[in-house]
């Protein structure tokens, strides 16, 4: 495995997948997964409220045209392309594949790999921690209802349920609330330990990953998913992460940023959080016929093919190329 192109969590993705396919959980055992997987998304936004610094939050709240850039590319341009390229992907997309990339486009940014891909290209850090952690913060009430708009306007509701929202504020805003107002008591703690909450991230997902795919092998979820249309996801995947990239770079320029926010925009826009979407998809789509797995589908191919391109654009930007001249 060591051998593999692809990073340690991808592969563990791709065997989890193929555990729950071989292996899918059932009845009893099903309940108690479900159950684990509940405690573990709370511990997660409970983690990642004490590691919010309050502070950096004031401080970037002084560069407010840069934030507000990238949170129009997260919340406003990545939902309208989705709903642009909506006929193209009812053709080529299966109905639950076509829904999963309309989710992707509703959510939040990364944090970590924001903030990592800005760090190597030369951008404004401070800047990109700010955006990416307020992002965060903002997709657990935003992100809600963009599905709500995306799903039930041009899916019938298929899926949705608007009682999830408060399942939302109970599973994922409550837990940070409370981990954001203890953290000057456990944020110091925190900060030193910031590998438990990597290993937090990547086990939660792992869990819901499972629990999500063990329920839709069983409802028929490879017999229903043809391999074209998982290559025309991975096609429409790579059409939205290129047309938004663009609209980052080019239009950061016309709004006259320094080229040190250009990148922070860049990089920060055009994320989509695997960590933030996985747990909310088993909340939000719970109700949908067939199960999660061809809704996180299109996510994780999309997680997967952020981290490519974005490590080698950071590289060439960090020899003071940019994307014009790729």
């Amino acid at each position: 495995m060591r051998r593999l192109p692809i990073d340690p969590f991808t592969q563990a993705l791709l065997v989890t997948l193929a555990l729950a396919t071989v292996l899918p959980c059932r009845g009893p055992w099903a309940m108690a997964f479900d159950r684990v997987t509940d405690a573990a998304i709370a511990l997660l936004f409970f983690l990642h409220g004490a590691k919010l610094s309050r502070a950096a939050v004031l401080h970037g709240m002084t560069h407010w045209r840069l934030h507000a850039s990238v949170f129009a590319c997260t919340f406003v341009l990545f939902p309208l392309l989705g709903l642009l390229l909506r006929p193209l992907m009812g053709v080529v997309l299966t109905p639950a594949l076509t829904l999963g990339v309309l989710y992707v486009c509703t959510l939040p940014s990364t944090v970590q790999s924001s903030i990592a891909f800005t760090s190597m290209a030369g951008g404004n850090v401070p800047a990109a921690v700010v955006s990416a952690s307020t992002s965060s913060l903002i997709g657990t009430v935003l992100t809600p209802l963009l599905v709500g708009l995306t799903v039930v306007t041009h899916s019938g509701g298929h899926g949705f349920s608007w009682h999830a929202v408060q399942d939302i504020l109970t599973l994922l805003l409550l837990p940070f609330t409370a981990g954001h107002l203890l953290r000057p008591w456990i944020g110091g703690w925190v900060d030193r330990h910031r590998p438990l909450l990597r290993y937090t991230d990547q086990g939660t997902i792992l869990l819901v990953v499972y629990t999500a795919f063990s329920a839709a092998v069983v409802e028929g979820l490879w017999k229903t998913t043809p391999p074209l249309a998982l290559l025309a996801t991975l096609g429409v995947d790579a059409l939205l992460l290129a047309l938004v990239m663009l609209v980052a770079w080019f239009g950061s320029g016309a709004l006259g940023f320094a080229r040190a926010d250009r990148i922070t925009m860049f990089f920060c826009g055009s994320k989509k959080s695997l960590a933030t979407g996985v747990p909310m998809a088993k909340i939000l789509f719970v109700a949908l016929p067939g199960g999660l797995g061809g809704i996180v589908l299109p996510l994780m191919i999309f997680h997967q093919l952020q981290l490519m391109v974005c490590a080698v654009i950071a590289r060439r930007f960090a020899r003071n190329g940019d994307i014009a001249s790729m």
